[in-house]
């Protein structure tokens, strides 16, 4: 009655004295009350690389595991073309190598490996199109023009004024099966309630980069993501909040939906509300109510914090049969619980029908407990995962940032 009495004399008015009339601002609904948690901060103390390390690795009957490159740097997500050369971003040193085994002898040396685009803060995602390599850095993304042998020319700005995320800067990026150019954008928290209506979405830019569109929203920080061979459908796997427990909330594979919300922060999993999150949701919805009737449940959960990073469906034919159309995933390791999860390469499989039924790790063992040690309760670790990429040959590669190395995942045994 009050909001229909207010217009109403709105209308009566003369534009000049309208423009004196201001509205009160519609408060905020109240916080809801405090939640307690048990929360840990827990990171595995990290050991330098050495190839006795490849020892306390495990891999399924029928693969191997070889290193390809060390001394890397900040190894982070790697891009490979058809001639088989590898873009690799390395966020720490803010730059591109291009690798190549110029003698295929499976091993990329010092002299097979250049830097070719430099001075790019927090740069993360790359891939490319039509003879260009797409960027993400800072708060931007960047362009640059493949030039013969590799070389790039000097990036240039593509998109601008993306969000700031702080740590969540890592931004996945593709084309999809649309011509359209795909961008995941982090959070910049746990639980707020961010007033960018950019952050912890998927966005989705104009093959020119002239306009870009929110594709879906409430996920906190979907890095890794890649469309379903034959479906066309889009899915990711979506980092969850810190510091609220062990095992809550967890890891998410999601398939993204036009214009669907994914709940984050105020639900998890299959819609299920967040009870450590006392920011209440918008339209005045209490948070059950929110999660089951405005937002998308996922379609497989994961061990909290493993922290996700890169996923993508596999489309080689060197792997065996049943491995078709499953996807693979890195899993970084978590920081924020007593026992550590990720650190690994997992396989993601789906069943005939093209639906999700499990996540299992694949490439283990680079986290290990040593009753020898007296820090971080015995936990140590030697990789954390983060890029990885399907070479020309079916076989995966995948990166481990922390020491720079970059391994080969090949199938190498028996009937396919």
């Amino acid at each position: 009655m009050r909001r229909l009495l207010s217009l109403g004399l709105m209308v009566g008015v003369t534009a000049a004295s309208a423009q004196q009339i201001t509205l009160p601002p519609r408060p905020l609904p109240p916080a809801l009350p405090a939640a307690t948690v048990t929360a840990t901060m827990l990171t595995p103390v990290a050991k330098a690389f050495s190839p006795e390390m490849l020892k306390r690795l495990s891999v399924p009957d029928g693969f191997s595991l070889k290193v390809v490159a060390t001394q890397l740097g900040n190894a982070r997500m790697l891009h490979v073309m058809n001639d088989g050369s590898i873009y690799l971003t390395r966020n720490e040193q803010g730059d591109v190598m291009l690798l190549k085994d110029v003698n295929r002898d499976g091993v990329i040396e010092g002299s097979e490996r250049a830097v070719v685009a430099q001075n790019l803060r927090n740069i993360h995602g790359v891939t490319d199109r039509a003879g260009k390599l797409y960027l993400t850095v800072d708060k931007t993304v960047m362009v640059a023009d493949i030039l013969p042998g590799g070389k790039l020319s000097t990036p240039r700005i593509f998109v601008k004024n993306l969000p700031d995320v702080g740590q969540h800067f890592a931004r996945g990026v593709a084309f999809g099966p649309d011509g359209f150019l795909y961008l995941s954008v982090g959070s910049t928290c746990n639980d707020c309630r961010d007033p960018n209506p950019e952050t912890a979405t998927m966005l989705r830019i104009a093959p020119d980069g002239s306009s870009r569109e929110v594709y879906a929203r409430g996920l906190r920080h979907t890095i890794g993501f890649d469309w379903q061979p034959g479906t066309g459908k889009l899915f990711g796997l979506d980092q969850g909040s810190d510091w609220h427990g062990d095992d809550q909330p967890p890891e998410e594979l999601n398939q993204i939906v036009r214009n669907q919300d994914y709940g984050w922060p105020y639900c998890f999993a299959n819609q299920q509300a967040d009870p450590y999150v006392n920011n209440p949701p918008p339209g005045n919805l209490k948070k059950e109510a929110f999660c089951t009737t405005q937002t998308k449940g996922s379609m497989l959960t994961y061990t909290a914090h493993a922290a996700a990073i890169s996923f993508s469906f596999y489309t080689g034919t060197q792997f065996p049969a049943e491995y078709r159309h499953d996807a693979f995933a890195t899993f970084r390791g978590s920081w924020n619980r007593s026992e550590p999860s990720g650190y690994q390469l997992a396989r993601v499989h789906f069943d005939e029908q093209g639906n999700p039924v499990s996540i299992t790790p694949f490439v283990s063992g680079f986290v290990y407990h040593d009753d020898a040690q007296t820090e971080a309760n015995g936990w140590a670790q030697f990789g954390r995962l983060a890029g990885m990429a399907q070479d020309t040959d079916g076989s995966l590669l995948f990166t481990d940032d922390q020491s720079g190395v970059l391994y080969r995942l090949s199938y190498t045994g028996g009937q396919k």
